[in-house]
């Protein structure tokens, strides 16, 4: 007599063991796993065991250092991620999530952007939807979407990844500036050729010992070959270090036009700049996309054109 497999013990067991179990794919192993889903690694073990025991399938083979899926956890992986992403389209239609999103948005931003320009935007958000909230994290580069839990991210410069959706949102505007003091008694450069002598300062996430000025209106580029006293990732430590009078930076925009209006700073070679810099909102593609994420990508679409732009207009 063949004795039957045992069945999930209710519904909700059956979607909580699907969950942990995509998850547990998605994330690359039991710990990851375990952490993005706020429990232990041998919970997410048992809700494993649990999910095989029920359909009588081995759904992956796991050594000391490796996971991998079976055939049937392919299939199962596959059916489970529709069937929960329909699941989410249901609750967001029958509870009018369209017009009422809620849950927790984990967002990447970058360290200089998510701290200052981006915050109100952020609050106008929250305070439209109170029914949501977010975890802003900030971290300059790509994130892995998946390993990490994210659900979008803002991001400056280009983005090669096809996995993703990438919108531009709009570019940011980089000028060169240092402290009067680098400069003594001579007048501010009008022209790039009149920079390449100058002590620099570099950001490495754009740009090293190499800087191309484009100027405003004829279009004419030259690029500069430069040595740099100090180089740096960060793009305050870059405008601190500019303050200090330590050399010439190329800095974005919004973040210097305090300081050029103030006159801690100066222009040089006004007419000229470095190349924009796009300003992207990414996400992984997907079936389908909460109420929650929907409405953040379009509240970005709508400020951070305006928080740049308005930058620009006050350096101007």
């Amino acid at each position: 007599m063949t004795v039957p497999a045992p069945r999930f013990s209710s519904s909700l067991d059956r979607i909580a063991l699907l969950q942990t179990f995509v998850r547990i794919v998605e994330a690359g192993s039991l710990s990851a796993a375990a952490t993005l889903l706020g429990t232990t690694q041998p919970t997410v073990s048992r809700r494993l065991q649990a999910l095989e025991r029920s359909l009588g399938l081995s759904l992956l083979q796991r050594s000391t250092h490796t996971m991998k899926l079976t055939q049937d956890g392919e299939r199962c992986f596959e059916r489970a991620k529709t069937l929960l992403a329909n699941l989410e389209a249901f609750e967001s239609d029958i509870q009018g999530d369209g017009d009422q999103p809620d849950g927790t948005l984990r967002v990447v931003v970058p360290h200089a952007f998510g701290q200052h320009q981006l915050v109100k935007p952020l609050v106008d958000y929250l305070r439209r939807y109170p029914r949501v909230s977010v975890e802003w994290l900030l971290h300059d580069g790509q994130p892995n979407f998946i390993a990490d839990g994210i659900d979008c991210a803002l991001l400056v410069g280009a983005v090669a990844d096809s996995a993703v959706v990438a919108i531009r949102l709009t570019e940011v505007p980089r000028i060169v500036a240092a402290a009067p003091s680098v400069l003594g008694r001579a007048a501010p450069p009008a022209h790039p050729s009149d920079l390449a002598d100058m002590p620099w300062l570099s950001l490495r996430t754009y740009y090293r010992d190499t800087i191309t000025l484009t100027h405003s209106s004829g279009g004419e580029r030259v690029e500069l070959a430069i040595r740099p006293r100090m180089s740096t990732d960060s793009l305050y430590a870059l405008r601190s270090a500019a303050l200090m009078g330590l050399g010439v930076c190329v800095a974005s925009s919004w973040l210097v036009a305090d300081d050029l209006a103030q006159r801690r700073l100066v222009h040089l070679a006004p007419s000229w700049q470095a190349d924009p810099l796009p300003f992207h909102l990414v996400y992984p593609h997907a079936r389908f996309y909460p109420a929650r994420l929907r409405r953040f990508v379009e509240a970005m679409r709508e400020s951070v054109p305006a928080v740049v732009d308005g930058a620009a207009a006050r350096r101007g």
